[in-house]
């Protein structure tokens, strides 16, 4: 285990249950909120896992396909519903398979570059997979790529994002444990054929191919639930007591849900074309 988990004292937060049946704009105000508080210094570095039901988290350029409303309206007709995040990145789907992990991190002592928190939650899942030769790199026909794409032979299973708010870092990834990686990517295909439908953009998305993509449980041929590796997560970092947020937490939490519904609301207010 890297000296970095060993020597800390995590908060441990536990929404893999509790949050399915809520919508995720309500993780995205509880990163903000644990960013306030790590940065600060008045609550301890923070692991939260995290899973939601049925959702696609847009990006800030998803939201400018040219034919955006029409591709919600597929994300709907496959049964989602569509977001949109409060930070960059492109469209990544939530479901009752897929596990989020939040590494809440402050900069009030010392700085955290911005490849440090993705090295850090790449050897966390490293460490919780230990027999996967678990890469990172851009997998070019995923969705949401990036240079922290991670992959096992190829086959992309997570994703590692950073929101960096009042000197605290939320480095998060999204953990394809259950079900089919490629029908999930069939989803995203399946919302820029509609929201592009042949324009040309500025902006390059994503061509999805659907076979790049894979969860654990089909890389690894076992059946790994969400549950189980929360608790060999909870395990590695020390088994602490769990914590939600205290009373005196919730008035900035409430803060920050206001803060993200609002800018939701006016994301998909855009009106038809």
């Amino acid at each position: 285990m890297p000296l970095f988990f060993e020597e800390t004292s995590w908060r441990f937060w536990d929404q893999s249950l509790s949050a399915k049946g809520r919508s995720a704009l309500e993780s995205f105000a509880a990163d903000d909120t644990l960013c306030e508080l790590v940065g600060s210094g008045k609550s301890a570095p923070t692991v939260r896992t995290w899973v939601h039901d049925d959702t696609v988290v847009l990006g800030i350029q998803d939201h400018r396909l040219p034919h955006i409303n029409e591709g919600m309206e597929v994300l709907r007709a496959h049964g989602f519903t569509p977001i949109v995040r409060n930070s960059g990145g492109l469209a990544v789907v939530l479901d009752a398979g897929v596990l989020n992990i939040s590494l809440v991190l402050s900069e009030k002592d010392k700085a955290i570059d911005i490849s440090a928190g993705y090295e850090l939650m790449l050897e966390l899942v490293q460490e919780l997979f230990p027999e996967a030769a678990i890469e990172a790199y851009e997998i070019v026909g995923s969705y949401c790529p990036g240079s922290y794409d991670l992959s096992i032979g190829g086959k992309k299973f997570a994703g590692i994002s950073q929101r960096r708010i009042r000197r605290g870092i939320a480095v998060q990834v999204y953990l394809c444990i259950e079900g089919s990686g490629s029908e999930r990517a069939e989803v995203i295909r399946d919302f820029y054929e509609a929201g592009l439908q042949g324009k040309e953009t500025k902006f390059n998305y994503p061509e999805i191919k659907p076979e790049t993509m894979a969860s654990l449980s089909e890389l690894l041929e076992r059946k790994i639930t969400v549950q189980e590796v929360v608790l060999d997560l909870h395990a590695l970092i020390g088994a602490p007591a769990p914590m939600p947020l205290q009373p005196d937490e919730t008035e900035l939490y409430g803060f920050y849900l206001e803060r993200v519904v609002e800018r939701n609301g006016k994301m998909l207010e855009r009106p038809l074309e």
